[in-house]
Formats: C-alpha cells, structure tokens, sequence
C-alpha cells in the first residue's frame, strides 16, 4: 500500500509544563513540584501538580487535538479532574488506573463534540488511513520510544498523538519526549514502532 506523507499542525503540549525540563523530570534529577511554571496546570498546589503530571500523557494528547480543533483547551489539571468524574482515571490513594480508553472516549464526543473512538485492536498497518482522513489517534506504547534505537522491556503504558505518516515512518507528538529530539513530530519507523506499539488506541476526528 502507498502512503502519502502527511503531517497536520498540531500543536504541542508536554505532560509537564516546562517542556524543556522533562530529561530531569524523567530521570528524577528534579521533581516535578519544583517546576518552575506548576501553576500554569491549574492545580491547587505543587504537590497536587506533581501527583498528576507523570500520568497525563493522554491529557496532553488531549490538549493538542482540541487546540489542532479551535477549540478552548483547558488547564492540565482540571481536565484531569474532568476525566476522574467522566470515569477515565480512577483514582484511589495515591494509584491511579486510566487512562481508560471507552469513557475518555464518550467523554470527548459529548463535552467537546468530537468523533472519539476507543479502539482496542488498531493495528499499526490502519494509522496511515486514519492521519490522512484528517484524524489524529492516541497510541499505547512504551514510553521509551522517545529513544527509539532502545529495545523496550515492554509495549504500552504511555500514550504518543500520531500527527502524520509517510511510507517509512509515523510522526509522534509525545509528551514525555525529549526536547529538541522527540518531542515534536518526532519520527520513528513502522518497523520500530511495533517494538513499543501494544496495537491499542483512541481515534479522534472533527
């Protein structure tokens, strides 16, 4: 099958607000309450920020389908909070299950009026149909893939926006990418991409 390459411009929210500072965030030289820029989360305190930013990978990829969409794109976390009461984070103590695909889903086609669609068989093969009929999808892979050339232990657990295609590669919008590296658009090959891929996701549309 040919693919045409396709990259749409979708902006780029990181999980933590500095983006620029998400190498000492990942590797714990710097905690995530000491972020300079917490507050731009709306949280009600660093701690609070801290607790909830490791874990919105898919509240980022939120955030840049509905800023790509014109649409108002809330603070990280009162969207994550939206997501709790929706029934796609289920929070008790100090773990946290989610993302749950089918009620983030629900919840982004009836508050924001978007095509969402959880979809837990997606094979690799079907994004390139998926980018160039104008949709994004939300991918469960490991969250090494922002060093692609490493052998992951696992595949899943952290969500990456498949923001384009072309027919050697997919181009990822990954929230806990490195900055000037695999952040942005960041280009990892289909036959490296199924070494992190768990064949799982969410399809969003207009």
């Amino acid at each position: 099958m040919s693919v045409p390459s396709i990259l749409h411009p979708v902006p780029y929210y990181s999980q933590w607000e500095s983006a620029s500072l998400v190498p000492e965030f990942i590797s714990g030289r710097l905690d995530a309450a000491d972020d300079p820029l917490w507050q731009k989360s709306g949280a009600d305190t660093p701690q609070e920020y801290a607790f909830w930013a490791p874990r919105m990978c898919g509240v980022a990829c939120l955030r840049m389908a509905l800023d790509f969409w014109a649409l108002p794109v809330p603070p990280s976390v009162p969207l994550v909070k939206d997501l709790c009461r929706a029934g796609a984070y289920v929070r008790d103590g100090d773990t946290v299950q989610g993302l749950i695909y089918q009620p983030f889903a629900d919840y982004v086609q009836v508050r924001w009026g978007l095509r969402a669609e959880s979809i837990p068989d997606l094979p690799a093969a079907e994004i390139p149909e998926i980018v160039a009929g104008g949709g994004v999808a939300l991918l469960s892979v490991h969250k090494t893939v922002r060093t692609p050339d490493t052998d992951p232990p696992s595949k899943g657990g952290h969500l990456v926006l498949a923001v384009g295609v072309s027919e050697e590669k997919v181009m990822l919008h990954n929230p806990s990418g490195l900055p000037g590296r695999s952040q942005v658009a960041a280009e990892v090959t289909w036959d490296r991409l199924g070494s992190f891929y768990a064949g799982r996701g969410v399809i969003l549309g207009a």
